[in-house]
């Protein structure tokens, strides 16, 4: 391979080996659950089968030495000649931390085996006697030409395998029909016979097995589940699995190897036989037969081989162009801006068309409307990934921090198919964190004080994803000692942030344990009292355009969720007008749109709100907030929007309807203006400012309150 190829083999295997670690790691607590759950063993032995192989064809000999001393362990443990123990699985996960940073060093040759390594080794190798080869650092490990290559996850592999069970192998209860059915459960599967070692009928012993078999089987699932479906007789059969497609042709490769390859490489047929009928230029398989060197049930065996191989590489080979691939997110997003690019142009061509009154071009512009919000879709759905992978890392994060903090906790994650935009998952993960410790340590109790309430001693941590609307709700829910609502109320009143005359329901006091520095907790560690992490929660989600709801029962449950946008990228927003400013406020927090009129204003004694249907609603004034000039017009637009579950209204001058948005960041110079959070480029080339709804919000509170 080229020094590119090289490169690019490496990043992928990087990016492929974290996400396997990923997988082990879930599969690891799952094991610690159950040490007899012998599909989460069978998972993490595959796993680390192709780190160990992928880690070699691209010269990460050291982590593929590495894996393969644990992947041995858990080999021991799937034999049952070793019992998953807290210990082993304690050194597991420290051993899949070394790999993950070994890997991420990039360079092969910058990764050495160091003491922390050799300390695991050691460690392994007391909990498991029976490995003898490991002694040490970078003793007893794998020459690189001895690791087996294994092909990308996923890839479809063809095998041949010859299966021969021991005369007696009836009378031990085993049916090898079985064995062949379960292997036709693992792809495309040809099973052929071969009888020629049946005797005749007078010296025939019904009790004992003369047939074997040759099994040609295209699979994904790879070698690891073909051996585990011969696992209870591996010891008394012979049992022979060779690859003989490895999933990967290129144009020039359509045909297979010939009969007598085929033969030779099965031994079936001496190379001397093979060489003297090859002289005689007559159908090798025929002259085989016929005279007798080899039975006729093995060539036909070799053809069938031959025949589906070749039909295999010609049905990859046309597939080819429709196969999935990993993209770079850099890519991605490169379309996304382009898609966006297009909606502005495409909001150019409509208006213009408009104004003209041009049938023809009204008709273009339609059509190319369709077309745009059909791209800008499949745009999206390339970048909505399932939150499924995000939940799961934080399974460890419970374990280890639960056992730090001398509790008993689980974590139990619901709707993880549920998608979001890739650049809001991953700057979820922070805020996750944050509310994920907060939870272990404030909400749950320990263990003797969970069991003199009536409670398990074990706390229990949901973390659940829902679709609601055009936006998806991520809840925190645990069952600990419930927020102290007087707590927070003296709190409150020592740092100045209420008066004793306010009268706040504890529903109304809750949201104040998101401000900056208030904490409840009287002693500070490492994990909290400074009043920090759950104000991390909310700067995080205002800046993804999301809310934050709090509910609690004190001494039952807390229940924190958030509801955020499907997207970053590109949003419905609602266009409106102030003087000669335009402005966006987000569609899917719009209710409604009611008037003010001048003379209703002037009834409350100058105070912003409006009585809407029976119900009083306060409102901020955009034309205030920023100062915009002109004159105020006699009736203006109040926009109802709901944030945080109350209504606020936006007043301005004019509603121009919906809009789709595509977002622009601010230079940096106004990143850091409270209030808006992004711009757009209008049709005719106007820029118009996307309001910060929670930041507006929070501008006028601070105001009402001074």
């Amino acid at each position: 391979m080229t020094g590119d190829e090289t490169g690019r083999a490496r990043e992928a295997f990087i990016e492929e080996a974290l996400e396997m670690l990923s997988g082990i790691e879930s599969d690891l607590l799952d094991l610690e659950k159950d040490p007899s759950d012998s599909e989460a063993v069978s998972s993490i032995l595959r796993a680390l089968h192709t780190i160990k192989g992928s880690g070699a064809m691209v010269g990460f000999d050291e982590v593929a030495a590495f894996a393969h001393q644990i992947e041995t362990v858990y080999d021991f443990i799937r034999k049952g000649k070793l019992v998953s123990t807290k210990s082993l699985i304690d050194l597991t996960l420290e051993s899949c931390d070394l790999v993950q940073s070994m890997i991420r060093r990039t360079r092969p040759e910058d990764i050495r085996f160091d003491d922390q390594a050799g300390t695991l080794l050691s460690r392994l190798s007391e909990l498991c006697p029976e490995l003898n080869d490991i002694k040490g650092p970078g003793k007893g490990l794998l020459r690189r030409e001895e690791i087996p290559k294994v092909p990308p996850q996923g890839t479809r592999i063809t095998y041949r395998i010859r299966f021969r069970p021991q005369p007696d192998i009836f009378l031990k209860g085993t049916d090898p029909v079985l064995l062949l059915d379960e292997l036709r459960g693992l792809g495309e599967c040809l099973v052929l016979v071969h009888n020629d070692q049946i005797p005749d009928l007078r010296s025939l012993d019904p009790e004992k097995c003369c047939i074997y078999w040759d099994i040609i089987l295209t699979t994904d699932r790879g070698i690891d589940a073909i051996k585990d479906v011969f696992i209870f007789i591996e010891d008394e059969c012979e049992l022979r699995i060779d690859i003989i497609d490895e999933g990967e042709t290129a144009l020039d490769e359509k045909d297979y190897k010939k009969i007598g390859e085929i033969l030779l490489e099965k031994k079936d047929v001496e190379p001397e036989d093979l060489e003297r009928i090859l002289r005689e230029r007559k159908p090798i398989g025929e002259v085989l037969v016929s005279e007798g060197l080899v039975p006729r049930t093995r060539v036909e065996a070799a053809l069938t081989e031959q025949v589906h191989v070749r039909r295999m590489r010609e049905q990859r080979l046309k597939s080819e162009v429709i196969s999935s691939l990993r993209v770079s997110s850099d890519k991605l997003d490169r379309l996304v801006n382009l898609a966006g690019e297009l909606v502005t142009v495409q909001a150019r061509l409509s208006q213009t068309s408009f104004s003209r009154s041009d049938p023809e071009l009204l008709s273009i512009a339609e059509e190319v409307e369709r077309l745009t919000g059909e791209l800008r879709e499949s745009a999206m759905s390339m970048r909505m990934v399932p939150i499924g992978t995000t939940f799961a890392r934080f399974r460890r994060l419970v374990r280890d921090l639960s056992a730090e903090l001398g509790k008993e906790a689980e974590l139990i994650t619901y709707g993880g198919e549920t998608e979001l935009d890739k650049s809001v998952i991953e700057k979820l993960q922070d805020p996750l964190v944050h509310l994920i410790r907060n939870s272990l340590d404030h909400g749950l109790e320990s263990p003797q004080i969970r069991e003199s309430s009536g409670k398990p001693r074990k706390g229990t941590i949901s973390l659940a994803a829902m679709h609601s609307g055009d936006k998806v709700r991520i809840e925190i829910r645990d069952d600990g000692a419930g927020l102290d609502g007087e707590g927070i109320r003296i709190k409150a009143l020592e740092k100045g942030l209420i008066t004793a005359a306010d009268g706040l329901s504890d529903r109304d006091l809750y949201p104040l344990i998101l401000l900056p520095g208030f904490s409840t907790s009287g002693n500070v560690t490492n994990i909290s009292g400074r009043g920090v992490g759950l104000d991390v929660v909310k700067r995080a989600v205002d800046s993804l355009r999301g809310s934050i709801e709090i509910n609690s029962e004190k001494g039952a449950y807390t229940d924190i969720a958030l509801s955020l946008p499907l997207t970053l990228a590109i949003i419905d927003g609602l266009l409106v007008k102030i003087s000669d400013d335009f402005f966006v406020l987000p569609l899917s927090s719009v209710e409604e749109c009611v008037e003010l009129r001048r003379k209703d204003a002037g009834k409350n004694n100058g105070r912003h709100i409006a009585n809407v249907r029976g119900q009083i609603v306060p409102y901020v004034s955009i034309r205030d907030q920023f100062t915009t000039g002109g004159s105020r017009p006699d009736i203006e637009q109040i926009v109802i929007i709901v944030h945080e579950n109350r209504k606020v209204g936006f007043v301005v001058d004019t509603v121009l309807g919906e809009y789709q948005t595509v977002i622009k960041t601010l230079g940096r110079a106004f990143r850091n203006v409270i209030g808006i959070s992004g711009a757009t480029i209008l049709g005719d080339g106007t820029v118009a400012l996307i309001i910060d709804i929670p930041g507006i919000i929070r501008i006028a509170e601070e105001k009402a309150g001074a």
